[in-house]
Parts: C-alpha cells; sequence; structure tokens
C-alpha cells in the first residue's frame, strides 16, 4: 500500500503540539512545587541566622553568607525547575505515543477500507449498467434500476471522501445552487421501499421551489439521516413526513414522525455525538442517536443553516434543517449550476 506523508506529518505535528501542552503543564506544576520548597527553606535559613543562639562551651558553629545562601538557591530552584521540564517533558511523549499509534492505525483501517469498497462499487455500477442497457428506462424496472444506480454513486462519494480525507487530501464536494425539493424527493423515494417493508407510510411535500448553495450529495446524506432517525424510532403502522417550506429567505426542511417522542434528554443535546437519553421508564427503552444527527448538524452548520427538534411530544417528533436560500452560485454560472445539480439529484415525483 502506498505510503501517505501528509497526514503522517499532520500527525506528527499535531502529537508535538500536544506533547508540549502537557510538558508545559507538568514543568510548571513542578516548578511552582520547588519554588514554594526553596522559598521555604531560604526563609527558615534566614530566621535562623537571624536569630543565633548562645554559643556552647566547646561547641563549633558553621556561619554562611546570606548573599550566598541566596545565590546556591537560586541556582537550585533553576537547576529544580529545568530538571521538572525535562521530566515533563519525557513523560508527555510517553503518554502520547499510544496516541499516535492509534491515530495511524486508524488511518490505515480507512485506508484500507476505502480501497476494499472502491472496487465493489465500481463492479456493482458496471452491473446496473449493463442492466438498463436491456430495460425500458419508463418502466418500474428501469426506475428501480436508476435508483440503485444513483445510490451506488453516493455510496462510492462517501468512500471517496474517507480517502482523501484518511490520506490527508480531502476536499470539500464542490458546492452547487441545488434544489432542496428535489433532493428530498430522492430521499423519499430511496427509502420508501424499507419503509414499505418495516409497515411504515412516507410522504412528501413540498411549498414553493428553493435552491441553497451546498453540494447535493451532502444535502442528501443530511436529510437521510434525519429520515433514517425517524424509521428507527416510528413503530410499524406509523407514518413519517418529509416537508420543504420557504419562508423569510430560509429553505426549511422538516422530519416528522409519530414515534414516542424523545423524553429523558435536552433537546439541544440531540444533535450531540452519541446523544443518549436517561428515561428507562414508562415503557419506553432508554434511547440512543449515534452520530448520525451530528453529521447532520455539522452539514447544516456547514452550508450557513442549523438543524433542531422543531417539535417533541408523545405523539411523534418533528426535527428540521433551515438553510439560507441563494439565488447564484458564485464561480459558476447561474444556469449551469443550477441544471447541473438538478441532473444529478433528479426529482422523481410520482
Amino acid at each position: 500500500m502506498t505510503e501517505h506523508p501528509a497526514p503522517l506529518g499532520q500527525d506528527q505535528a499535531f502529537l508535538r503540539r500536544t506533547s508540549m501542552r502537557i510538558a508545559l503543564g507538568i514543568s510548571a506544576a513542578c516548578a511552582v512545587l520547588v519554588l514554594c520548597l526553596l522559598a521555604a527553606s531560604t526563609l527558615y535559613l534566614l530566621n535562623q541566622s537571624g536569630s543565633p543562639e548562645p554559643a556552647e562551651p566547646g561547641a563549633v558553629y558553621a556561619y554562611l553568607d546570606t548573599n550566598d545562601l541566596i545565590k546556591a538557591m537560586i541556582i537550585a530552584g533553576a537547576a529544580g525547575i529545568l530538571l521538572a521540564g525535562g521530566v515533563g517533558w519525557l513523560s508527555a511523549r510517553s503518554a502520547i505515543r499510544p496516541l499516535g499509534e492509534a491515530l495511524a492505525m486508524q488511518r490505515r483501517f480507512v485506508q484500507d477500507a476505502s480501497h476494499e469498497m472502491r472496487t465493489p462499487l465500481a463492479i456493482l455500477d458496471a452491473r446496473v449498467q449493463l442492466a438498463q442497457r436491456g430495460t425500458e428506462s419508463d418502466s418500474p424496472a428501469g426506475q428501480a434500476l436508476a435508483q440503485i444506480r444513483s445510490d451506488t454513486a453516493a455510496l462510492t462519494a462517501i468512500v471517496n471522501e474517507l480517502l482523501e480525507s484518511a490520506i490527508g487530501t480531502g476536499q470539500q464536494p464542490d458546492i452547487a445552487l441545488t434544489n432542496v425539493a428535489g433532493v428530498a424527493q430522492d430521499v423519499v423515494d430511496s427509502i420508501r421501499q424499507l419503509a414499505v417493508d418495516r409497515s411504515i407510510t412516507v410522504d412528501f411535500s413540498s411549498m414553493g421551489q428553493a435552491r441553497t448553495l451546498i453540494a447535493p450529495q451532502r444535502l442528501h446524506r443530511a436529510i437521510l439521516g434525519l429520515v433514517e432517525n425517524a424509521l428507527v424510532h416510528t413503530p410499524p403502522g406509523g407514518q413519517i413526513t418529509v416537508a420543504t417550506t420557504v419562508a423569510g429567505g430560509q429553505a426549511m426542511i422538516t422530519v416528522t414522525d409519530t414515534g414516542p417522542g424523545i423524553t429523558g434528554i435536552d433537546r439541544a443535546r440531540i444533535f450531540d455525538r452519541f446523544a443518549r437519553t436517561t428515561h428507562q421508564g414508562g415503557g419506553q427503552q432508554q434511547r440512543s442517536f449515534g452520530i448520525g444527527l451530528s453529521l447532520v448538524r455539522e452539514i447544516a452548520v456547514s452550508a450557513g443553516g442549523s438543524a433542531d427538534v422543531a417539535y417533541a411530544g408523545p405523539h411523534g417528533t418533528s426535527m428540521r434543517i433551515t438553510l439560507p436560500v441563494a439565488t447564484t452560485n458564485p464561480g459558476l454560472p447561474r444556469e449551469g449550476a443550477a441544471q447541473r445539480s438538478l441532473r444529478r439529484w433528479p426529482s422523481r415525483r410520482r
């Protein structure tokens, strides 16, 4: 496997900074301790030298000059601080070494997994294309194959992002003037069969056409994260509604379910990584939100928007993504950007 020095260099720089911070902390604590001990010792010796006891017959006394005593204490203090700094640095490096090994193992795992997944995905996409050649595009089978190929492309993009991030060359996906309703419709179409298998109804509604500056695949991933969370917490026979609206220069995507609601956790913490409710009574089990919702918030915030809980009650939950509406795409022709977004994420209304 090809080595990639760039991320390794970044990791080394991060570990050096972390080691330095730990070493400085240990050194500062040791220095304060050394200075306090030296100050106490100096004061004691000065006090003793200032109040000599009466000489005893035959006793031998050694007298120290005060200036020499203070100089000796200063030298001893400086040596103690330097020694403390060296001990702190060695301790920090020893403590950080396992972290460096863990980071290297993590990068190797992501690189290996990404490489291994790219080939099967490419083969799958080729087979889907072969199947599409013998199928009418307007037939149910043709539409299903088109959806499979779209999902395969989205998964391939995710794998490529993981690989680029692991090797240190990750770049943000190209921002485009994206049709919000079209992407939301695409998510609903892709998740509908899974919902049917769980006896859950998924509906979609759109009020107003809005476009926002965001990479289409990232918006798709964010909306899918909300829908997947709703599927997990909606019982059989329930309903999920995905709606897009435009108001006050903001495009809002709302995912509402008919699950048991959210209790035992502050709404502001629901989008934290691995957030977990504390409620385990009343017939409800403890709920975990994993990292899916945290990724939803990260995507929304990076696009200048937000993600929050619009409603949470005993009869369901409504989560919302809010994004600023845009009319132009900097750096790209206006119509070309919009058409590119719509071609990549077509709206398949029924």
